[in-house]
Parts: structure tokens; C-alpha cells; sequence
């Protein structure tokens, strides 16, 4: 098959490559020129990916993939379209549809008949059959069901493992009709591997869930129960916290049992999954006041964290804290949704002077950011570990002259190590000074 992917990103880019290693001719399409040239001459345009440097060199070596631009080169004649364009909502939480509605455009304008169309950005429900089907056929001039098929088929990978996942789970699939949910199960059959999964009802492979808006849904709803779960965990750690439980110890004997699954607290819920898709569900569904409820508590995390700190610090006007960690998540190179801007905003309005340290990012993208960088080793008063790097596992006092307390966000530090410091982690009571 001839497969154009619409937009190499983190996910984009893996997809592409996955798909030309089943021997399929690819072609990837991205507005950022940069990002074209490196995928062509071979080489990861980002860190981290497992795998992606070794698939990718191979994979454009052997002339199986390739980038460009030009939507004029790669949509034409394509058996299958797959768009991973971002997405992302406004300042008021509702989707900001400006990248999808370009990149759809410039699709429909080259789409010719008998190709297959499938959206993997996660999306509000309908948004397939309301906003793509029309402007597809609009700029087109084709008929969805007869000359193209549209199909959602939401991506469930995380970034730095996505080869992976793609294994791991079910691939799901749901059409505007069922000869387009036929094309895609046949075209995701022919680009991917399962692994077997005895845990699981059925097979392993591609579910066909019967509608677009059924696909669409079940994406927005697995993510958003992990908004409520670690919301419900972050309620249960401010509680156990200021009466003395260890919500840890509570956590793992509440698990024991098969019908707990209760997430893990913290100081922030970031990327572009958990806090985005809970609110494109409620901008579906408004009344889901469970929803609303949980994404205020998770949001609210790192002003708690910060409390918890000039609780036991004191004041923190005039103060040098260090927040550890600028990535949403350890081991990743990404700050969307990042709990260290409301971390470093809440630490300002105490009047501190804030600091941000990030073993991934070098200072001048610190500052690129709007922080000022820092270095272990400089004098600092108090920190706040923000990021779960497994670098701050190991650190102690001396990594921070003069700290007098610190606040772990993610329960990664051993209190035995921070003794003469305030050591205080969410959902434990304090172990030390």
C-alpha cells in the first residue's frame, strides 16, 4: 500500500515508521521543514523514542519511508490517510481545532477516491461524522461511503514506549459506515503486530466498536477515568497526609484486592493526554460534574505542594526555591501541561525567588521557558520535586547547599538521606525535622 501519515510528532513519526517496516511505501507530511529534513536524512528529529533512530535509519535507507511537505505528493493516490495533528483546547477548555482544520483542508484539497481516511488525534465525540466528513467532502468534491471512508481510530500509545504499545493494545476502529470500519480493520491488520493477551476477553487486534462516536468516546473515557482516579488518589493523599497515614501503604493494600485500582497521587497531572481529554468530554457532556470536580483537584495539586511547603519552611518572600524538574513526566523531554508552570507561579505569588532545574534541558531552554535555570551544587533554601526523573532519586542535601526543607511531589527521596531538612511528601506524614 501506498500510506501517507499527516504530521510526525511523537506519535506521528513512530506510526510512519511502524507502518513502512511492514513493507509499505510511506510517505510522512509535516509544516516543520526541519523535521522533514531529519526524518529524510535518517536521523530522530526528538529524544527518547525506544527504538525509533534504529527503525528510522533502516526504514528511509531501504526507501520504505520518506518526508515531505507537500500534501501534493503524498495524498494523491494513497490507500490510506492517517492524520495524528494536534489538537488542543483554549484558555476556556474548549478544543481549538485551528491545526486539525488545516491539516484537512490541504488533505481534502489532493484526497482522491478510494482512500481511507483515519483521524488518531482524540477528539470530542462526532467530531468525525460533524466537522471531518463535511469538510472532506467540501474540498474534495468526493462522497464519504462511496468514493472515501472516514474512520476515527484513536492512538493509546505513550511517548518513549509507542513501539511497543502499539503491540500491547487493542487497536480500535469505529467508521461512519461499516465498509469504511471494513477497510480500516483490513488496513490496521496489514500495519501492525499484537502481542496475546490471555488477560483480555477476546483477541488481541483490531476492535471494531461499531460507530466513530462509540471510538471516539472510548478514547476520552479511559483517559478521563485516569484524570478521576488519580483525582480520588490526590484526596485521599491531602487527607492521610494531615492525619498521620501513610496513603501509600493504603494505596498498595486497597489494590490488593482485584477491584481497586487506585492511581498514585501527586504533585501534577500533565502532558497532552490527562488534563486535555477530560475536558473535551465535558465540552460533550457539561453536567459531568465528577469530571469537573476531579480535573479542579488535580489542578489545584501544585498550589497544595507549595503550601505543604512554606507550612513548614515558612515564609517564602526573598526564599531561593528550586523546583526539580521542568517535563511533565521523568525520562520525557516535554513540558505540555507541565505542573511546573503553576508550581513556579504559585512560588512567585509567595514571593520567592524561583529557580528550575532539569537534568534534560540545557539553560538556555530553561529560559526559553521563562525560568531561571539552576545547578545542583548552588546555594538554595528550599525545592520542590516536581518531575519523577530517576536522577533525583539520588539526590541529598549536598546536590542543594543550605536547603532547610523539602517537598517530594512524587515520593521518589529517602527521608533517611535528608536528615537536618524538612522532608515532606504528599500523602505521608513527616518522617524527619
Amino acid at each position: 500500500m501506498k500510506i501517507a501519515v499527516i504530521a510526525l510528532g511523537k506519535i506521528g513519526l513512530p506510526l510512519a515508521v511502524q507502518f513502512a517496516t511492514k513493507g509499505h511505501e510511506v510517505v510522512g507530511v509535516d509544516v516543520n521543514q526541519n523535521v522533514v529534513d531529519l526524518v529524510n536524512e535518517g536521523r530522530e528529529p526528538f529524544p527518547g523514542e525506544y527504538q525509533l533512530q534504529e527503525k528510522l535509519a533502516e526504514t528511509v535507507g531501504n526507501g520504505s519511508l520518506r518526508a515531505t511537505s507537500d500534501y501534493g505528493d503524498a495524498v494523491p493516490g494513497a490507500d490510506a490517510v492517517v492524520l495524528v495533528v494536534p489538537l488542543f483546547v483554549d484558555s476556556d477548555a474548549k478544543p481549538d481545532f485551528g491545526w486539525m482544520d488545516a491539516a484537512t483542508t490541504d488533505l481534502a484539497e489532493h484526497l482522491t477516491p478510494g482512500t481511507l481516511v483515519s483521524y488518531e488525534t482524540t477528539l470530542p465525540v462526532g467530531t468525525s461524522r460533524t466537522r471531518w466528513k463535511p469538510m472532506l467532502e467540501a474540498g474534495s468534491g468526493l462522497v464519504e461511503g462511496e468514493d472515501f471512508h472516514v474512520v476515527f481510530s484513536p492512538e493509546r500509545v505513550l511517548t518513549g514506549r509507542v513501539f511497543a504499545d502499539l503491540r500491547k493494545y487493542p487497536k480500535l476502529i469505529g467508521g461512519l459506515g461499516d465498509a469504511g470500519a471494513l477497510r480500516a480493520k483490513e488496513f490496521y491488520e496489514s500495519v501492525l503486530d499484537f502481542d496475546d493477551r490471555e488477560d483480555l476477553a477476546r483477541p488481541n487486534g483490531v476492535w471494531d466498536l461499531g460507530s466513530a462516536e462509540a471510538s471516539e468516546l472510548a478514547k476520552l473515557a479511559e483517559t478521563t477515568y485516569r484524570d478521576v482516579n488519580i483525582g480520588l488518589a490526590n484526596q485521599f493523599a491531602r487527607y492521610a497526609g494531615e492525619n498521620g497515614i501513610d496513603i501509600y501503604k493504603v494505596i498498595e493494600a486497597s489494590n490488593s484486592q482485584p477491584y481497586s485500582h487506585i492511581h498514585r497521587p501527586g504533585i501534577a497531572v500533565g502532558g497532552h493526554c490527562i488534563p486535555v481529554y477530560p475536558r473535551l468530554y465535558l465540552w460533550n457532556d457539561p453536567e459531568a460534574s465528577i469530571v469537573r470536580t476531579a480535573r479542579a483537584a488535580n489542578a489545584d495539586m501544585p498550589a497544595f505542594a507549595v503550601g505543604m511547603l512554606a507550612g513548614v519552611h515558612g515564609d517564602l518572600a526573598g526564599q531561593r526555591v528550586v523546583v526539580l524538574g521542568a517535563a511533565y513526566r521523568g525520562g520525557v523531554k516535554e513540558t505540555a501541561f507541565s505542573g511546573v508552570f503553576a508550581t513556579v507561579d504559585s512560588l512567585k505569588e509567595r514571593g520567592a525567588v524561583v529557580l528550575v532545574h532539569d537534568p534534560l534541558y540545557t539553560d538556555e531552554e530553561l529560559e526559553s521557558l521563562g525560568f531561571t535555570a539552576y545547578h545542583l551544587g548552588e546555594a538554595a533554601d528550599a525545592a520542590v520535586i516536581q518531575t519523577d526523573h530517576a536522577d533525583y532519586r539520588e539526590l541529598s542535601p549536598a546536590d542543594l547547599p543550605g536547603v532547610r526543607s523539602l517537598v517530594d511531589g512524587r515520593n521518589m527521596t529517602d527521608p533517611q538521606k535528608w536528615s537536618g531538612v524538612a522532608h515532606r511528601v504528599i500523602g505521608l506524614p513527616p518522617k524527619n525535622a
